[in-house]
């Protein structure tokens, strides 16, 4: 079988936006392939986190995967630093990734910012940890969303450039699976830009912990236009925030937007919010119900976590011994 290779970082609270983009496409994966589920603890710390909050972070991310319908009997969900196979294989691409190939990675431009000079050198070679990830497992296919297209690239060029370095035909040329279902969804307070947990404004999202109060309170106040809601996609140009709150309504509901806007057509925007609101309650409560009763057991998440690393590091570590044998290091 197929294999896939999914993580998700554990910074921040997990929003809607991770939700509809990632994890519930994932749940549908679980039937055609075989599926390790990662929560990334050290693609975190690429920038500064608090311990303490990212341990909770972790706890809570793997609860989300579980309470979205992820099965971690039939497939493994760990956190990545418990395979310390990551690590080694990353250093190991350090060495045969190109300066001028990161150099061209936008995430690193637009996470650095203007303080490029005092970003970790973690945040700069973190595509190649990325790499690491999928290619520790022989991953074959990769769930993608636009912003990460180009460090899927650059993971098809290591295990190119690792297999001619080598005269091997070890690593797989990992393929991209897009969804065509996948929802960017975009912050309620501006429709231009993605929905972040960075953002200063805790109203530009829900969070999957939020309390039904708070979602529709988020909603009722997400930014509109003064125009009644479009009948067809074709009038979305120019109005990004119709567009996200219908594209998330048609994906709560599994329906195509195009039907959203025929239901709603020529309506004003407060009556559409309060059905988005019931629409989203409605969806959204039994898995954040399953949620917080796993986050009240964390030592059952953490059990998880410990028995999907285990699992993982026996998938691990033969393709590391081979890599180590390839690369020419001595080993007991």
């Amino acid at each position: 079988m197929d294999r896939i290779f999914s993580g998700v970082q554990p910074t921040g609270n997990l929003h809607l936006g991770n939700y509809l983009g990632a994890i519930r496409n994932w749940v549908s994966l679980q039937d055609r392939f075989e599926c390790l589920f990662c929560v990334v603890d050290m693609h975190a710390i690429t920038t500064w986190q608090e311990p303490a909050a990212l341990a909770a972070s972790t706890r809570e991310v793997a609860a989300a995967m579980m309470a979205a319908g992820i099965d971690p009997g039939r497939h493994i969900i760990f956190n990545q630093s418990q395979v310390p196979g990551h690590a080694e294989l990353a250093w190991i691409f350090n060495c045969v990734a190109r300066m001028g190939w990161l150099n061209r990675m936008t995430q690193f431009k637009e996470k650095a910012g203007k303080n490029r000079e005092n970003a970790s050198v973690g945040l700069f070679a973190y595509p190649n940890l990325m790499a690491a990830d999928i290619l520790l497992y022989k991953g074959t296919h990769v769930p993608v969303g636009e912003d990460q297209k180009q460090h899927l690239e650059l993971t098809r060029d290591i295990a190119q450039k690792f297999n001619n370095d080598f005269g091997v035909d070890f690593f797989p040329i990992v393929e991209p699976l897009i969804f065509g279902s996948a929802t960017r969804v975009m912050s309620l307070r501006d429709g231009t830009a993605k929905m972040s947990k960075s953002d200063a404004s805790d109203y530009s999202r829900i969070n999957m912990t939020d309390d039904a109060d708070a979602i529709a309170r988020k909603i009722r106040k997400a930014k509109t236009d003064p125009h009644p809601l479009p009948a067809s996609t074709d009038a979305f140009d120019g109005r990004p925030e119709a567009a996200n709150l219908m594209g998330i309504f048609a994906a709560l509901a599994d329906t195509p937007v195009e039907d959203v806007c025929g239901r709603f057509a020529g309506q004003p925007f407060s009556t559409f919010k309060q059905e988005l609101a019931d629409l989203a309650l409605a969806t959204l409560a039994p898995m954040q119900d399953e949620m917080r009763r796993l986050m009240a057991d964390p030592s059952h998440v953490d059990g998880v976590l410990r028995d999907g690393a285990a699992r993982a590091r026996g998938l691990a570590e033969p393709v590391l011994r081979e890599v180590q044998d390839i690369v020419g290091f001595l080993r007991p």
